[in-house]
Protein backbone atom coordinates (compact mmCIF):
# COMPACT_ATOMS: atom_id res chain seq x y z
CA UNK A 1 0.00 0.00 0.00
CA UNK A 2 2.75 2.19 1.24
CA UNK A 3 4.18 1.84 -2.41
CA UNK A 4 1.26 2.85 -4.01
CA UNK A 5 1.40 5.65 -1.86
CA UNK A 6 4.29 7.24 -2.64
CA UNK A 7 3.89 6.70 -6.20
CA UNK A 8 0.37 8.26 -6.72
CA UNK A 9 0.19 11.77 -8.88
CA UNK A 10 2.89 14.14 -8.17
CA UNK A 11 4.06 11.74 -5.41
CA UNK A 12 1.62 13.07 -2.75
CA UNK A 13 -0.47 10.80 -0.98
CA UNK A 14 -3.17 11.61 1.51
CA UNK A 15 -2.09 11.05 5.25
CA UNK A 16 -5.66 9.26 6.54
CA UNK A 17 -4.37 6.10 4.89
CA UNK A 18 -1.09 5.51 6.77
CA UNK A 19 -1.97 7.75 9.81
CA UNK A 20 -5.24 7.35 12.21
CA UNK A 21 -7.33 10.51 11.57
CA UNK A 22 -7.32 11.81 15.22
CA UNK A 23 -3.62 12.86 13.94
CA UNK A 24 -3.99 14.27 10.78
CA UNK A 25 -2.33 17.71 12.17
CA UNK A 26 1.09 15.59 12.51
CA UNK A 27 2.64 16.69 9.22
CA UNK A 28 1.92 19.96 10.30
CA UNK A 29 3.45 19.62 14.04
CA UNK A 30 6.32 18.70 12.75
CA UNK A 31 6.87 21.51 9.95
CA UNK A 32 6.33 23.64 12.64
CA UNK A 33 8.91 22.20 14.94
CA UNK A 34 11.67 22.06 12.38
CA UNK A 35 10.60 25.31 10.20
CA UNK A 36 12.88 27.89 12.43
CA UNK A 37 16.24 27.41 11.96
CA UNK A 38 16.87 26.34 15.31
CA UNK A 39 14.64 23.37 16.31
CA UNK A 40 13.54 22.77 19.82
CA UNK A 41 16.65 21.36 22.26
CA UNK A 42 14.63 18.44 22.84
CA UNK A 43 12.44 17.77 19.40
CA UNK A 44 11.69 14.19 19.92
CA UNK A 45 9.59 15.26 23.32
CA UNK A 46 7.56 17.70 20.78
CA UNK A 47 7.28 15.11 18.09
CA UNK A 48 6.00 12.39 20.94
CA UNK A 49 3.33 15.13 21.78
CA UNK A 50 2.22 15.43 18.63
CA UNK A 51 1.55 11.63 18.91
CA UNK A 52 4.01 10.55 16.25
CA UNK A 53 5.74 6.74 16.22
CA UNK A 54 8.63 7.61 13.84
CA UNK A 55 9.68 3.77 14.90
CA UNK A 56 7.00 2.80 12.41
CA UNK A 57 8.56 2.12 9.21
CA UNK A 58 5.58 4.24 6.71
CA UNK A 59 5.77 7.24 9.22
CA UNK A 60 8.68 9.02 7.96
CA UNK A 61 7.83 8.55 4.21
CA UNK A 62 4.32 9.33 4.91
CA UNK A 63 5.09 12.69 6.77
CA UNK A 64 7.40 13.76 3.98
CA UNK A 65 5.08 13.62 0.94
CA UNK A 66 2.72 15.75 3.70
CA UNK A 67 1.63 19.02 1.96
CA UNK A 68 2.96 21.13 5.24
CA UNK A 69 6.20 19.79 4.89
CA UNK A 70 6.78 18.62 1.45
CA UNK A 71 6.36 22.66 0.75
CA UNK A 72 8.47 23.59 3.76
CA UNK A 73 11.58 22.11 1.81
CA UNK A 74 13.88 23.75 4.78
CA UNK A 75 12.21 22.19 7.64
CA UNK A 76 11.81 18.40 5.30
CA UNK A 77 15.76 19.03 5.13
CA UNK A 78 15.99 19.67 8.63
CA UNK A 79 13.47 17.22 10.02
CA UNK A 80 15.61 14.28 7.81
CA UNK A 81 19.36 15.05 8.93
CA UNK A 82 17.39 15.16 12.84
CA UNK A 83 16.27 11.83 11.89
CA UNK A 84 19.20 10.41 10.33
CA UNK A 85 21.44 11.44 13.74
CA UNK A 86 18.77 10.17 15.78
CA UNK A 87 18.51 6.15 14.48
CA UNK A 88 17.32 5.22 17.93
CA UNK A 89 13.78 7.40 17.82
CA UNK A 90 13.78 7.58 14.05
CA UNK A 91 13.79 4.29 11.59
CA UNK A 92 14.65 5.27 7.73
CA UNK A 93 14.58 3.54 5.30
CA UNK A 94 14.95 3.00 1.38
CA UNK A 95 11.70 4.66 0.69
CA UNK A 96 12.30 7.46 3.16
CA UNK A 97 15.59 8.14 1.29
CA UNK A 98 13.95 8.25 -2.10
CA UNK A 99 11.18 10.72 -0.78
CA UNK A 100 14.09 13.02 0.42
CA UNK A 101 15.63 12.39 -2.99
CA UNK A 102 12.58 13.75 -4.51
CA UNK A 103 12.36 17.05 -2.31
CA UNK A 104 15.85 17.66 -2.93
CA UNK A 105 15.10 17.30 -6.48
CA UNK A 106 12.34 19.28 -6.98
CA UNK A 107 13.98 22.38 -4.76
CA UNK A 108 17.46 22.24 -6.91
CA UNK A 109 19.64 21.16 -3.73
CA UNK A 110 21.74 18.84 -5.85
CA UNK A 111 24.69 18.90 -2.91
CA UNK A 112 22.12 17.37 -0.79
CA UNK A 113 20.75 15.31 -3.27
CA UNK A 114 24.42 14.04 -4.13
CA UNK A 115 25.27 13.24 -0.52
CA UNK A 116 21.57 11.51 -0.34
CA UNK A 117 22.75 9.01 -3.35
CA UNK A 118 26.64 8.40 -1.17
CA UNK A 119 24.88 7.48 2.24
CA UNK A 120 21.96 5.63 0.60
CA UNK A 121 24.84 3.65 -1.48
CA UNK A 122 26.56 2.93 1.57
CA UNK A 123 23.27 1.38 3.03
CA UNK A 124 22.75 -0.53 -0.12
CA UNK A 125 19.51 1.42 -0.64
CA UNK A 126 18.64 1.54 -4.39
CA UNK A 127 16.42 4.65 -6.13
CA UNK A 128 12.84 3.41 -7.32
CA UNK A 129 12.44 4.47 -11.42
CA UNK A 130 9.57 6.85 -9.93
CA UNK A 131 12.47 8.42 -8.08
CA UNK A 132 14.72 8.62 -10.99
CA UNK A 133 11.98 9.54 -13.58
CA UNK A 134 11.21 12.79 -10.91
CA UNK A 135 14.34 14.01 -9.93
CA UNK A 136 15.30 13.88 -13.53
CA UNK A 137 12.15 16.22 -14.64
CA UNK A 138 13.22 18.26 -11.38
CA UNK A 139 16.67 18.86 -12.13
CA UNK A 140 15.87 19.67 -16.02
CA UNK A 141 12.86 22.33 -15.31
CA UNK A 142 15.66 24.14 -13.39
CA UNK A 143 17.97 23.83 -15.95
CA UNK A 144 20.52 21.68 -14.21
CA UNK A 145 21.27 18.96 -16.65
CA UNK A 146 24.29 18.11 -16.00
CA UNK A 147 22.70 16.61 -12.40
CA UNK A 148 20.09 15.50 -14.56
CA UNK A 149 22.11 13.47 -16.77
CA UNK A 150 24.77 12.33 -14.22
CA UNK A 151 21.39 10.53 -12.35
CA UNK A 152 20.78 7.34 -14.74
CA UNK A 153 24.73 6.17 -14.77
CA UNK A 154 25.01 6.97 -10.87
CA UNK A 155 21.69 4.47 -10.39
CA UNK A 156 22.79 2.01 -13.24
CA UNK A 157 26.10 1.75 -11.91
CA UNK A 158 24.51 1.26 -8.20
CA UNK A 159 22.23 -1.25 -9.75
CA UNK A 160 24.94 -3.05 -11.63
CA UNK A 161 26.78 -2.95 -7.98
CA UNK A 162 23.85 -4.49 -6.34
CA UNK A 163 23.36 -7.23 -8.86
CA UNK A 164 27.03 -7.97 -8.68
CA UNK A 165 27.38 -7.93 -4.46
CA UNK A 166 24.05 -10.53 -5.00
CA UNK A 167 25.21 -12.66 -7.40
CA UNK A 168 28.36 -13.01 -5.51
CA UNK A 169 26.23 -14.38 -2.62
CA UNK A 170 24.97 -16.86 -4.82
CA UNK A 171 27.58 -17.91 -5.74
CA UNK A 172 29.11 -18.10 -2.08
CA UNK A 173 26.46 -20.22 -0.79
CA UNK A 174 26.24 -23.37 -0.04
CA UNK A 175 23.48 -24.57 -2.07
CA UNK A 176 24.52 -26.94 -5.24
CA UNK A 177 25.41 -25.54 -8.51
CA UNK A 178 21.96 -26.29 -10.34
CA UNK A 179 20.53 -24.22 -7.18
CA UNK A 180 22.96 -21.41 -7.52
CA UNK A 181 22.65 -21.27 -11.51
CA UNK A 182 17.98 -20.81 -11.03
CA UNK A 183 19.18 -18.15 -8.05
CA UNK A 184 21.24 -16.47 -10.73
CA UNK A 185 18.71 -16.59 -13.29
CA UNK A 186 16.18 -15.40 -11.09
CA UNK A 187 18.47 -11.84 -10.75
CA UNK A 188 16.57 -10.91 -13.98
CA UNK A 189 19.97 -8.70 -14.87
CA UNK A 190 21.78 -8.65 -18.27
CA UNK A 191 24.62 -10.36 -18.60
CA UNK A 192 27.40 -7.55 -19.70
CA UNK A 193 31.02 -7.46 -20.12
CA UNK A 194 31.18 -5.46 -16.70
CA UNK A 195 29.02 -7.77 -14.83
CA UNK A 196 31.32 -10.27 -15.87
CA UNK A 197 34.70 -8.55 -14.98
CA UNK A 198 33.08 -7.19 -11.55
CA UNK A 199 31.83 -10.43 -10.77
CA UNK A 200 35.16 -12.54 -11.57
CA UNK A 201 37.05 -9.38 -9.67
CA UNK A 202 35.08 -10.84 -6.38
CA UNK A 203 34.90 -14.23 -6.87
CA UNK A 204 38.27 -14.91 -9.31
CA UNK A 205 40.03 -16.17 -6.03
CA UNK A 206 37.47 -19.30 -5.83
CA UNK A 207 37.78 -21.36 -8.81
CA UNK A 208 34.69 -23.43 -8.29
CA UNK A 209 32.62 -20.27 -7.93
CA UNK A 210 34.01 -18.78 -11.09
CA UNK A 211 32.96 -21.67 -12.83
CA UNK A 212 29.47 -21.82 -11.60
CA UNK A 213 29.14 -18.24 -12.82
CA UNK A 214 31.03 -18.51 -15.83
CA UNK A 215 28.42 -21.42 -16.35
CA UNK A 216 25.49 -19.58 -16.04
CA UNK A 217 27.22 -16.85 -18.44
CA UNK A 218 27.56 -18.97 -21.17
CA UNK A 219 23.58 -19.96 -21.05
CA UNK A 220 22.45 -16.66 -20.32
CA UNK A 221 24.49 -14.17 -22.17
CA UNK A 222 23.32 -12.26 -25.35
CA UNK A 223 24.45 -11.33 -28.53
CA UNK A 224 25.78 -8.16 -27.53
CA UNK A 225 28.42 -10.26 -24.78
CA UNK A 226 32.30 -9.37 -25.38
CA UNK A 227 33.14 -12.79 -25.36
CA UNK A 228 36.99 -12.41 -25.68
CA UNK A 229 36.63 -10.21 -22.56
CA UNK A 230 34.15 -13.30 -20.21
CA UNK A 231 36.90 -15.91 -22.01
CA UNK A 232 39.93 -14.16 -21.15
CA UNK A 233 38.83 -13.37 -17.32
CA UNK A 234 37.25 -16.85 -17.16
CA UNK A 235 40.94 -18.22 -18.03
CA UNK A 236 42.72 -15.78 -15.64
CA UNK A 237 40.30 -17.21 -12.78
CA UNK A 238 40.53 -20.74 -13.37
CA UNK A 239 43.97 -21.00 -14.42
CA UNK A 240 45.67 -23.31 -12.02
CA UNK A 241 46.31 -26.82 -11.05
CA UNK A 242 43.32 -27.50 -8.89
CA UNK A 243 41.03 -26.65 -11.91
CA UNK A 244 43.38 -27.07 -14.92
CA UNK A 245 41.07 -29.17 -17.38
CA UNK A 246 38.17 -26.40 -17.18
CA UNK A 247 40.95 -24.45 -18.07
CA UNK A 248 42.39 -26.48 -20.98
CA UNK A 249 38.42 -26.17 -21.75
CA UNK A 250 38.29 -22.68 -21.90
CA UNK A 251 41.23 -22.70 -23.67
CA UNK A 252 39.90 -24.95 -26.42
CA UNK A 253 36.48 -22.65 -26.74
CA UNK A 254 38.71 -19.82 -27.23
CA UNK A 255 40.58 -21.52 -30.12
CA UNK A 256 37.32 -22.24 -31.42
CA UNK A 257 35.55 -18.71 -31.72
CA UNK A 258 39.39 -17.46 -32.67
CA UNK A 259 39.55 -15.36 -29.31
CA UNK A 260 43.15 -14.52 -28.46
CA UNK A 261 44.27 -14.14 -25.13
CA UNK A 262 45.04 -10.61 -23.30
CA UNK A 263 48.57 -9.42 -22.50
CA UNK A 264 47.91 -9.33 -18.72
CA UNK A 265 45.93 -12.35 -18.37
CA UNK A 266 48.87 -13.64 -20.30
CA UNK A 267 51.75 -12.32 -17.95
CA UNK A 268 48.98 -13.34 -14.76
CA UNK A 269 48.96 -16.63 -15.34
CA UNK A 270 52.21 -17.26 -16.93
CA UNK A 271 53.81 -16.17 -13.57
CA UNK A 272 51.40 -18.27 -11.59
CA UNK A 273 52.42 -21.39 -13.47
CA UNK A 274 56.00 -21.09 -13.31
CA UNK A 275 55.86 -20.43 -9.72
CA UNK A 276 53.72 -23.76 -9.17
CA UNK A 277 56.45 -25.36 -11.08
CA UNK A 278 53.24 -26.01 -13.93
CA UNK A 279 55.71 -26.17 -16.89
CA UNK A 280 53.69 -28.45 -19.15
CA UNK A 281 50.87 -25.95 -19.08
CA UNK A 282 53.05 -22.89 -19.13
CA UNK A 283 54.45 -23.80 -22.37
CA UNK A 284 50.50 -25.08 -23.37
CA UNK A 285 50.05 -21.71 -22.38
CA UNK A 286 53.22 -19.97 -24.10
CA UNK A 287 51.39 -21.85 -27.65
CA UNK A 288 48.31 -20.72 -27.50
CA UNK A 289 49.12 -16.82 -26.85
CA UNK A 290 51.73 -17.52 -29.81
CA UNK A 291 48.87 -18.08 -32.24
CA UNK A 292 46.82 -15.22 -31.02
CA UNK A 293 46.76 -11.40 -32.23
CA UNK A 294 48.63 -10.08 -29.28
CA UNK A 295 51.47 -12.52 -29.18
CA UNK A 296 54.65 -12.51 -26.40
CA UNK A 297 57.38 -10.73 -26.95
CA UNK A 298 60.79 -11.88 -27.58
CA UNK A 299 61.30 -10.80 -23.69
CA UNK A 300 58.60 -13.22 -23.01
CA UNK A 301 60.40 -15.90 -25.09
CA UNK A 302 63.75 -15.41 -23.11
CA UNK A 303 62.04 -15.52 -19.94
CA UNK A 304 59.94 -18.83 -20.72
CA UNK A 305 62.99 -20.94 -21.85
CA UNK A 306 65.36 -19.28 -19.10
CA UNK A 307 62.81 -20.79 -16.02
CA UNK A 308 62.39 -24.26 -18.49
CA UNK A 309 66.37 -24.51 -18.24
CA UNK A 310 66.50 -23.92 -14.59
CA UNK A 311 64.26 -26.30 -14.17
CA UNK A 312 65.24 -29.11 -11.49
CA UNK A 313 64.29 -32.00 -13.68
CA UNK A 314 65.35 -30.27 -16.97
CA UNK A 315 63.56 -31.46 -19.65
CA UNK A 316 65.26 -31.07 -23.05
CA UNK A 317 62.48 -31.94 -25.19
CA UNK A 318 60.40 -29.10 -23.58
CA UNK A 319 63.31 -26.49 -24.60
CA UNK A 320 62.98 -27.71 -27.92
CA UNK A 321 59.47 -27.34 -27.72
CA UNK A 322 59.50 -23.60 -26.47
CA UNK A 323 61.95 -22.41 -29.13
CA UNK A 324 60.05 -24.38 -32.05
CA UNK A 325 57.00 -22.72 -30.89
CA UNK A 326 58.93 -19.16 -31.10
CA UNK A 327 60.52 -19.99 -34.28
CA UNK A 328 57.01 -21.63 -36.00
CA UNK A 329 55.45 -18.04 -35.15
CA UNK A 330 57.44 -16.02 -37.42
CA UNK A 331 60.18 -15.05 -35.04
CA UNK A 332 64.17 -15.27 -35.03
CA UNK A 333 65.85 -16.50 -32.00
CA UNK A 334 68.90 -14.19 -31.65
CA UNK A 335 72.27 -15.23 -30.79
CA UNK A 336 71.87 -13.19 -27.71
CA UNK A 337 69.20 -15.76 -26.43
CA UNK A 338 71.89 -18.41 -25.76
CA UNK A 339 74.22 -15.90 -23.71
CA UNK A 340 70.90 -15.40 -21.62
CA UNK A 341 70.68 -19.48 -21.41
CA UNK A 342 74.34 -20.39 -20.32
CA UNK A 343 74.32 -17.32 -17.93
CA UNK A 344 71.22 -19.36 -16.34
CA UNK A 345 72.77 -22.49 -16.29
CA UNK A 346 75.49 -20.88 -14.63
CA UNK A 347 73.43 -19.25 -11.42
CA UNK A 348 72.76 -22.79 -10.83
CA UNK A 349 75.74 -24.22 -11.71
CA UNK A 350 75.09 -26.84 -14.25
CA UNK A 351 77.01 -25.00 -17.42
CA UNK A 352 78.14 -28.61 -18.11
CA UNK A 353 74.84 -28.97 -19.55
CA UNK A 354 75.14 -25.77 -22.17
CA UNK A 355 75.68 -28.38 -25.36
CA UNK A 356 72.98 -30.67 -24.75
CA UNK A 357 70.57 -27.21 -24.03
CA UNK A 358 71.68 -25.72 -27.41
CA UNK A 359 71.33 -29.42 -29.24
CA UNK A 360 68.14 -29.15 -27.95
CA UNK A 361 67.68 -25.21 -29.47
CA UNK A 362 69.15 -26.34 -32.63
CA UNK A 363 66.46 -29.21 -32.89
CA UNK A 364 63.90 -26.33 -32.51
CA UNK A 365 64.90 -24.38 -35.59
CA UNK A 366 68.02 -22.51 -33.67
CA UNK A 367 70.63 -21.97 -36.24
CA UNK A 368 73.48 -20.96 -33.79
CA UNK A 369 76.76 -19.82 -35.68
CA UNK A 370 80.36 -20.69 -34.59
CA UNK A 371 80.74 -18.02 -32.02
CA UNK A 372 77.93 -19.47 -29.94
CA UNK A 373 78.71 -23.35 -30.49
CA UNK A 374 82.34 -21.90 -29.05
CA UNK A 375 80.18 -20.32 -26.17
CA UNK A 376 78.64 -23.65 -25.48
CA UNK A 377 82.21 -25.63 -25.47
CA UNK A 378 83.93 -23.26 -23.33
CA UNK A 379 81.12 -22.98 -20.90
CA UNK A 380 81.44 -27.09 -20.29
CA UNK A 381 84.99 -26.63 -20.07
CA UNK A 382 84.62 -24.01 -17.16
CA UNK A 383 82.57 -26.78 -15.47
CA UNK A 384 84.65 -29.59 -15.92
CA UNK A 385 82.76 -31.47 -18.59
CA UNK A 386 85.50 -32.06 -20.89
CA UNK A 387 83.85 -34.89 -22.58
CA UNK A 388 81.08 -33.39 -24.04
CA UNK A 389 83.02 -30.40 -24.72
CA UNK A 390 85.19 -32.16 -26.64
CA UNK A 391 82.56 -34.16 -28.43
CA UNK A 392 80.60 -30.98 -29.46
CA UNK A 393 83.51 -29.21 -30.61
CA UNK A 394 84.52 -32.35 -32.96
CA UNK A 395 80.85 -32.39 -34.28
CA UNK A 396 79.90 -28.82 -35.17
CA UNK A 397 83.51 -28.67 -37.26
CA UNK A 398 83.43 -31.83 -39.23
CA UNK A 399 79.63 -30.11 -39.70
CA UNK A 400 81.63 -26.93 -41.36
CA UNK A 401 82.07 -24.89 -38.31
CA UNK A 402 85.44 -23.23 -37.91
CA UNK A 403 85.70 -22.42 -34.19
CA UNK A 404 87.71 -19.94 -32.72
CA UNK A 405 91.82 -21.08 -31.90
CA UNK A 406 91.00 -19.94 -28.41
CA UNK A 407 88.11 -22.78 -27.62
CA UNK A 408 90.23 -25.43 -28.15
CA UNK A 409 93.07 -23.63 -26.51
CA UNK A 410 90.34 -23.98 -23.25
CA UNK A 411 89.99 -27.48 -24.67
CA UNK A 412 93.83 -28.59 -24.00
CA UNK A 413 93.61 -26.46 -21.00
CA UNK A 414 91.65 -28.20 -19.46
CA UNK A 415 92.60 -31.44 -19.54
CA UNK A 416 96.50 -30.28 -18.90
CA UNK A 417 95.23 -28.92 -15.88
CA UNK A 418 92.24 -32.12 -14.57
CA UNK A 419 93.35 -36.09 -14.35
CA UNK A 420 93.23 -36.43 -18.14
CA UNK A 421 96.66 -34.95 -19.13
CA UNK A 422 97.21 -37.53 -21.79
CA UNK A 423 94.31 -36.41 -23.38
CA UNK A 424 95.10 -32.92 -23.51
CA UNK A 425 98.33 -34.17 -25.75
CA UNK A 426 95.95 -36.24 -27.74
CA UNK A 427 94.16 -33.09 -28.34
CA UNK A 428 96.97 -31.07 -29.35
CA UNK A 429 97.28 -32.46 -33.04
CA UNK A 430 93.38 -31.21 -33.63
CA UNK A 431 94.17 -27.97 -32.57
CA UNK A 432 97.35 -27.24 -34.37
CA UNK A 433 95.16 -28.50 -37.17
CA UNK A 434 93.12 -25.26 -36.68
CA UNK A 435 95.66 -22.82 -36.11
CA UNK A 436 99.49 -22.46 -36.81
CA UNK A 437 102.01 -23.18 -34.13
CA UNK A 438 102.96 -19.47 -33.10
CA UNK A 439 99.45 -19.37 -31.74
CA UNK A 440 99.25 -22.28 -29.76
CA UNK A 441 101.82 -21.24 -26.81
CA UNK A 442 99.16 -20.34 -24.40
CA UNK A 443 97.78 -23.70 -24.74
CA UNK A 444 101.36 -25.49 -24.72
CA UNK A 445 102.24 -23.63 -21.34
CA UNK A 446 99.42 -25.11 -19.60
CA UNK A 447 100.46 -28.57 -21.25
CA UNK A 448 103.86 -28.58 -20.28
CA UNK A 449 102.92 -27.18 -16.24
CA UNK A 450 99.92 -29.97 -16.30
CA UNK A 451 102.20 -32.94 -17.65
CA UNK A 452 104.88 -31.68 -15.02
CA UNK A 453 102.80 -31.55 -12.19
CA UNK A 454 101.08 -35.23 -13.23
CA UNK A 455 103.88 -36.72 -14.57
CA UNK A 456 107.63 -35.32 -14.72
CA UNK A 457 109.83 -32.99 -16.35
CA UNK A 458 111.07 -35.23 -18.22
CA UNK A 459 107.63 -36.15 -20.20
CA UNK A 460 107.12 -32.98 -20.63
CA UNK A 461 110.35 -32.43 -22.24
CA UNK A 462 109.54 -34.90 -24.89
CA UNK A 463 106.39 -33.90 -25.78
CA UNK A 464 107.53 -30.03 -26.17
CA UNK A 465 109.99 -31.04 -27.87
CA UNK A 466 108.05 -33.35 -30.61
CA UNK A 467 105.63 -30.38 -31.07
CA UNK A 468 108.87 -28.34 -31.52
CA UNK A 469 110.99 -30.15 -34.31
CA UNK A 470 107.70 -32.09 -35.66
CA UNK A 471 104.51 -29.05 -35.87
CA UNK A 472 106.66 -26.14 -35.80
CA UNK A 473 104.97 -25.14 -32.59
CA UNK A 474 106.78 -21.86 -31.07
CA UNK A 475 106.47 -21.99 -27.49
CA UNK A 476 106.70 -19.06 -25.39
CA UNK A 477 109.82 -17.95 -23.32
CA UNK A 478 108.39 -18.48 -20.23
CA UNK A 479 107.35 -22.36 -20.89
CA UNK A 480 111.01 -22.99 -21.51
CA UNK A 481 112.23 -21.02 -18.42
CA UNK A 482 109.70 -23.05 -16.70
CA UNK A 483 110.93 -26.12 -18.36
CA UNK A 484 114.53 -25.68 -17.57
CA UNK A 485 113.95 -25.34 -13.95
CA UNK A 486 111.34 -28.56 -13.37
CA UNK A 487 114.38 -30.47 -15.47
CA UNK A 488 117.25 -29.14 -13.15
CA UNK A 489 114.65 -29.93 -10.33
CA UNK A 490 114.42 -33.25 -10.83
CA UNK A 491 118.62 -34.00 -12.16
CA UNK A 492 117.62 -33.88 -15.87
CA UNK A 493 120.52 -31.73 -17.37
CA UNK A 494 120.93 -33.12 -20.63
CA UNK A 495 117.41 -32.41 -21.52
CA UNK A 496 117.59 -28.97 -20.07
CA UNK A 497 120.97 -28.73 -22.20
CA UNK A 498 118.13 -29.57 -25.16
CA UNK A 499 115.87 -27.05 -24.33
CA UNK A 500 118.48 -24.42 -24.81
CA UNK A 501 118.95 -25.82 -28.38
CA UNK A 502 115.84 -25.75 -29.03
CA UNK A 503 115.33 -21.81 -27.99
CA UNK A 504 118.01 -21.15 -30.15
CA UNK A 505 115.95 -22.64 -32.84
CA UNK A 506 113.21 -20.88 -32.30
CA UNK A 507 115.07 -17.13 -32.11
CA UNK A 508 114.89 -17.34 -28.33
CA UNK A 509 118.26 -16.19 -26.11
CA UNK A 510 119.33 -19.36 -24.09
CA UNK A 511 118.05 -18.90 -20.30
CA UNK A 512 121.11 -20.38 -18.90
CA UNK A 513 121.00 -18.56 -15.60
CA UNK A 514 119.68 -21.44 -13.42
CA UNK A 515 122.04 -23.88 -15.07
CA UNK A 516 125.25 -22.04 -14.38
CA UNK A 517 123.75 -21.67 -10.69
CA UNK A 518 123.45 -25.18 -10.84
CA UNK A 519 126.55 -26.81 -12.10
CA UNK A 520 128.79 -23.88 -10.04
CA UNK A 521 127.06 -25.44 -7.10
CA UNK A 522 127.08 -28.98 -7.12
CA UNK A 523 127.78 -30.38 -10.77
CA UNK A 524 130.79 -31.97 -12.82
CA UNK A 525 133.21 -31.20 -15.02
CA UNK A 526 131.36 -33.20 -17.67
CA UNK A 527 127.80 -31.28 -16.73
CA UNK A 528 129.91 -28.14 -17.27
CA UNK A 529 131.51 -29.27 -20.64
CA UNK A 530 127.75 -30.46 -21.55
CA UNK A 531 126.53 -26.81 -21.45
CA UNK A 532 129.33 -25.63 -23.18
CA UNK A 533 128.90 -27.80 -25.67
CA UNK A 534 125.22 -26.73 -26.54
CA UNK A 535 126.27 -23.13 -26.38
CA UNK A 536 129.26 -23.21 -28.72
CA UNK A 537 128.31 -22.03 -32.15
CA UNK A 538 129.83 -23.12 -35.45
CA UNK A 539 132.93 -24.69 -33.20
CA UNK A 540 133.39 -21.54 -31.88
CA UNK A 541 133.08 -21.80 -28.08
CA UNK A 542 131.30 -18.82 -26.27
CA UNK A 543 133.93 -17.08 -23.80
CA UNK A 544 130.88 -15.76 -21.58
CA UNK A 545 129.77 -18.57 -20.75
CA UNK A 546 132.88 -20.27 -19.71
CA UNK A 547 133.69 -16.96 -17.78
CA UNK A 548 130.55 -17.14 -16.00
CA UNK A 549 131.32 -20.98 -15.26
CA UNK A 550 134.63 -20.12 -13.74
CA UNK A 551 133.06 -17.05 -11.97
CA UNK A 552 130.27 -19.48 -10.33
CA UNK A 553 132.69 -21.67 -9.31
CA UNK A 554 135.37 -19.68 -7.17
CA UNK A 555 132.16 -17.78 -5.95
CA UNK A 556 130.95 -21.37 -4.29
CA UNK A 557 134.71 -22.16 -3.40
CA UNK A 558 135.05 -24.81 -5.88
CA UNK A 559 138.86 -23.52 -7.38
CA UNK A 560 139.97 -27.16 -8.31
CA UNK A 561 136.43 -28.22 -10.47
CA UNK A 562 137.32 -24.54 -12.27
CA UNK A 563 140.97 -25.76 -12.70
CA UNK A 564 139.87 -28.84 -14.10
CA UNK A 565 137.45 -26.95 -16.06
CA UNK A 566 140.24 -24.66 -17.95
CA UNK A 567 142.61 -27.45 -18.58
CA UNK A 568 140.09 -29.92 -20.64
CA UNK A 569 139.09 -25.65 -22.37
CA UNK A 570 140.14 -25.05 -25.64
CA UNK A 571 143.14 -22.40 -26.15
CA UNK A 572 141.44 -19.87 -27.12
CA UNK A 573 139.80 -19.70 -24.12
CA UNK A 574 142.88 -21.08 -21.76
CA UNK A 575 144.51 -18.44 -23.00
CA UNK A 576 142.23 -15.04 -23.69
CA UNK A 577 143.01 -12.05 -21.01
CA UNK A 578 140.33 -12.05 -19.35
CA UNK A 579 140.67 -15.90 -17.98
CA UNK A 580 143.94 -15.85 -17.48
CA UNK A 581 143.44 -12.87 -15.27
CA UNK A 582 140.71 -14.14 -13.14
CA UNK A 583 142.79 -17.07 -12.32
CA UNK A 584 145.92 -14.95 -11.80
CA UNK A 585 143.90 -12.81 -9.57
CA UNK A 586 142.43 -15.59 -7.79
CA UNK A 587 145.79 -17.32 -6.66
CA UNK A 588 146.87 -13.95 -5.72
CA UNK A 589 143.77 -13.93 -3.19
CA UNK A 590 144.56 -17.91 -2.62
CA UNK A 591 148.38 -17.20 -1.52
CA UNK A 592 148.00 -15.38 1.77
CA UNK A 593 145.40 -17.63 3.09
CA UNK A 594 147.27 -20.35 2.14
CA UNK A 595 150.48 -19.03 3.73
CA UNK A 596 148.58 -18.62 6.96
CA UNK A 597 147.49 -21.60 7.01
CA UNK A 598 150.95 -22.81 7.21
Amino acid sequence: MLHAVLNSGGGICRLPSLIPHHRLMSGSSVAAIFSQPSPPADPTAAIQSAGLDLSHPNTIPALLVHPDLASNYPAASRFFSWATSNPGTAVLNSKCFNSMLQLAAANGDADHFWSLVTSMRSKGYGASKTTLKIATESFRSKDMSKDADMIQGAFTAHARNAAVAEACKILRSDADELSKLDKLDELGVDVTDELVALVVEKVGQFPQQAMVFFAWVEQSAGAGIGWGKVYNAMAKAIGREDCIEEFRDVLRKMSSKELGMDKEVYVTLIDRFLKRKMFEDAVDLFRFAMGGTEKPSAEDFVFLLKKVVVRDDMDLKMVMRVVRIYQKAGNEVKYSVFDAVIKSLRSIGRLGESGRVLKAMEDGGFAPDSSVHGKAVLAMCDAGNLEDAHKHLARVEKSGHKLDPVVWSALVQKYSLGDDVDMAVACFPEMLERQSGNQVGCALEVLVYGLCKKKEAKEAFKVLKDLVVKNAVVPWQSTYKYLIHKLIRQGHLNEAFDVLGLMKTNGLLPFIDPLISHISKSGTVEDALGLLKTMTSKEFPSRTVYMRLFQGLFKEGRHEIAQQLLLVSPGSVRNHAEVLDLFYTKKLEDEPAAAAAL
